[in-house]
């Protein structure tokens, strides 16, 4: 299959079932009847996530070795980041998320057939830098439907206030359960990047090769760790909720993004530089 057809797969399946999400639930009249994930949708979403691991794994494996840019990184984020969402609609009813999520996710699957990257991981048959790697991404994948929940809470929030309630969104859970699954999940990726943080700067020597320096990865890495640890201190003693919340949530986030795929980007895009 043409390298251009592994990436157009998913990506079609993911707008398809944006534009199915949007007329269906998001313009649907708040009265019209609630329903989850129909089984169909459901298949649909699973196909989109197969298509779209074998389009990675295709491109993310190469005889020379593991390749990882800035297109990579923000597929295999979102990929994953979908993964654990259909996972978790099997518990919860999320109406308005995948109406977020499905434009997201149809444009990085698409982006690795124009921006392939040529930049190789170093250290990629260590077991400890696939520990290290595995944890990072599953970090960056549960603040990417972190980042989605708040933007969701934000918009049902404004709807709320302003009367304007769609069937997904009257199909949400209270404000204060979101709230709650919100913080859940920044829970868990906080640990998760808290043990990656740590251990590239204490194991830097064993995970990449060379002693640790603190470059701007690094730095954007440890302002994102400060922002979500504070937005977790706020919360515990001083109850921080609502836009706060959402804004310390997307400040976070768009550091961590400046941390890896933003310096990729400029290295690869902007620069021209494959290393």
């Amino acid at each position: 299959m043409p390298a251009i057809l592994l990436h157009l797969v998913p990506a079609s399946l993911y707008a398809v079932l944006g534009v199915h999400f949007w007329h269906s639930r998001w313009h649907a009249p708040a009265l019209a009847p609630r329903q989850g994930l129909r089984p169909w949708e459901r298949a649909l979403m699973l196909a989109a996530l197969v298509a779209h691991g074998f389009a990675l794994h295709d491109v993310f494996f190469s005889p020379a070795g593991i390749r990882f840019g800035f297109s990579l990184a923000l597929s295999l984020m979102l990929w994953l980041a979908m993964l654990f969402y259909w996972i978790e609609s099997l518990y919860a009813r999320l109406e308005g998320l995948q109406t977020l999520a499905m434009p997201v996710a149809a444009v990085c699957a698409l982006l690795p057939a124009f921006f392939p990257g040529q930049h190789l991981l170093e250290n990629a048959g260590s077991p400890l830098f696939r520990a290290h790697f595995i944890v990072a991404m599953l970090a960056y994948s549960l603040f990417t439907l972190a980042a989605l929940h708040a933007m969701l809470m934000s918009v049902a929030e404004r709807r709320l206030h302003g009367a304007r309630l769609t069937r997904a969104l009257a199909a949400l859970p209270p404000l204060l359960t979101m709230e709650t699954l919100l913080f859940r999940l920044i829970g868990i990726a906080f640990v998760l990047l808290t043990l990656t943080v740590g251990s590239g700067i204490l194991f830097s020597e064993a995970l990449f090769g060379k002693a640790f320096r603190l470059d701007h990865k690094t730095v954007f890495a440890i302002i994102s760790w400060l922002l979500f640890g504070s937005l977790l201190v706020g919360r515990h003693y001083q109850g921080w909720r609502g836009k706060k919340a959402q804004y310390w949530t997307l400040a976070g986030f768009i550091a961590l993004m400046l941390a890896y795929v933003g310096s990729r980007f400029v290295a690869e895009v902007l620069l021209g530089r494959a290393g």
